[in-house]
């Protein structure tokens, strides 16, 4: 064997050495879940964003918030909006669509802001008085914590993270939003 077949052969054994150690290391996330299914009648209406995996789409956002609406189309109309860069900044709105995903029992929705684009928008939580929702897709990159009111009780918030973390979310990209501004909004 010359120079050359060895430096071959020992780079491939490295390449499948590194290929079995890191197939070893990554984990596959199970499917991922949604509940059972929405009343979308109940979950229509204002929700405070507690927090979330920081999206480029959201760069600077503060108080923010999404409103449902039913309309007598096939979707749901969707308004998001937050303050841009402090809890006195500009108001930034961005409106959208919300799809059904057909068998779904409403848990699991197409969202569109820009056509024709639609991204997951999965409710893998929800309070049973829709007092608050989880949202998330497939691939773990996003995720929302959605209240009615602009803050948390503390045991709620800690118990959500605990069954985000058991269906695959990376918690600790889990940023919390500033609801300075909606400290007295939704409050009951």
């Amino acid at each position: 064997m010359n120079y050359k077949n060895i430096q071959t052969l020992v780079l491939r054994i490295l390449f499948v050495s590194i290929l079995f150690v890191f197939n070893g290391c990554v984990t596959k996330n199970e499917p991922l879940q949604t509940v059972s299914s929405v009343d979308l009648k109940k979950y229509v209406g204002k929700w405070f964003e507690i927090s979330s995996f920081p999206q480029r789409f959201q760069k600077g956002c503060n108080c923010t918030t999404a409103d449902y609406e039913i309309t007598d189309k096939d979707y749901v109309k969707v308004t998001n909006s937050c303050r841009l860069d402090s809890v006195n900044g500009k108001l930034k709105i961005a409106d959208g669509k919300a799809f059904v995903v057909e068998n779904s029992n409403n848990s699991k929705l197409k969202v569109q802001f820009f056509w024709p684009f639609k991204g997951d928008y999965w409710i893998i939580d929800l309070g049973e008085n829709y007092e608050y929702a989880v949202i998330g897709n497939e691939g773990r990159e996003y995720l929302w914590i959605l209240s009615r009111n602009a803050s948390m009780e503390t045991s709620m918030y800690d118990s959500i993270l605990v069954r985000a973390k058991a269906k695959g979310f990376d918690i600790n990209k889990l940023v919390i939003t500033n609801q300075e501004c909606n400290k007295n909004l939704g409050k009951k």
